[in-house]
């Protein structure tokens, strides 16, 4: 049958119950048992019938649900669309799936706090979490005030009112930033965007770990780079074409790293005998680059099981607190292994 030409009739008739039982499953009534609803929501995606088409979590077998809503703004690139972001989407998943609770996902570009609002009224999940920060912090402060069943991923910011989850990018900043300073580097520059708030953090541990080293910074080194290999490529390529000494490399992500790397290959330096590189979050691409990229990891399985844990915490009336999680630094080629 075709979806356009699928009626209550048929799929009645095919389920062995009542036209009004089927209206009844499709709307979720209280008045038709779990196991018909799950019968008709079943036959009636065989049949491709329109209806809506989040299956309630007790009906689909899962213990709960989760939103998972990806803002968007226009002229920005989707944050879903970046390696990190998938691989955390599928940590999230992952944790998910063993907790029995169904993901849902979803893209919006909210022009103001009332449009985070009615996500949140509109929405039957049991938790919502939301897939960046940047450009929202002041209306999730807002949205906090009333509706405390969401966390954000990302930094833990001076008067948040919402929960967050996020690596310690302040640390993790000092721990790339170290290990080229380690290395007798002491021209490093940094590539990133900081009004993006973790890489403001990550550029915080970059300026505290200088200080610390006793090396003072050249501020021509600071160059804004958009999470892209294009625009980190273009920033390097701006850095060469001025003449600027440097040794080393920290970029504000893995992508923003390799575009360091494409730059100076095709400018003829040796990586990482001229200049060391070291990225941050350790997508899987990271590995396989060449030359293979260093990197701070943020374990984004045990991030999955947080974000997850949390939720179902809240659902039960649990307060949520802010958490951040530890970095590791993993040496590859673009620092030298030896």
């Amino acid at each position: 049958m075709s979806s356009n030409r699928t009626r209550l009739e048929d799929l009645a008739e095919i389920a062995g119950v009542s036209i009004a039982t089927v209206s009844r499953a499709l709307n979720n009534s209280s008045a038709v048992n779990d196991e018909t609803k799950r019968r008709v929501w079943k036959i009636a995606r065989e049949q491709n019938y329109s209806f809506r088409p989040s299956m309630p979590a007790i009906i689909s077998g899962a213990t709960a649900t989760i939103a998972m809503i990806i803002p968007t703004s226009p002229g920005r690139p989707t944050q879903a669309l970046t390696p990190f972001f998938q691989e955390l989407v599928g940590g999230i998943s992952d944790a998910a799936r063993s907790a029995d609770c169904d993901v849902l996902i979803s893209h919006l570009a909210p022009k103001s706090s009332d449009d985070l609002t009615h996500v949140m009224s509109a929405n039957r999940a049991d938790g919502v979490f939301f897939l960046g920060q940047s450009l929202f912090h002041e209306r999730f402060n807002m949205l906090a005030e009333t509706d405390t069943r969401f966390l954000v991923w990302g930094g833990q910011l001076p008067g948040q009112k919402y929960c967050s989850v996020g690596s310690d990018n302040l640390k993790g900043g000092m721990r790339a930033t170290t290990h080229l300073l380690n290395l007798g580097r002491r021209r490093i520059a940094f590539l990133g965007d900081i009004r993006v708030p973790e890489v403001l953090q990550r550029y915080e541990g970059y300026i505290e770990a200088h200080s610390r080293a006793g090396v003072e910074i050249d501020t021509a080194l600071i160059v804004p780079a958009r999470f892209e290999v294009e625009s980190a490529e273009a920033a390097l390529n701006a850095l060469l074409s001025e003449g600027l000494d440097f040794d080393g490399v920290f970029g504000s992500s893995d992508l923003v790293a390799l575009g360091a790397i494409r730059s100076l290959s095709r400018a003829g330096r040796q990586i990482p005998t001229d200049v060391s590189v070291v990225g941050y979050d350790n997508i899987d691409l990271a590995a396989y680059s060449l030359p293979s990229l260093t990197t701070i990891s943020q374990d984004l399985g045990k991030a999955g099981r947080v974000i997850v844990s949390k939720l179902l915490a809240a659902s039960d009336g649990v307060a949520m607190k802010s958490e951040r999680l530890p970095t590791e630094l993993i040496v590859r080629e673009s620092c030298g292994l030896g």
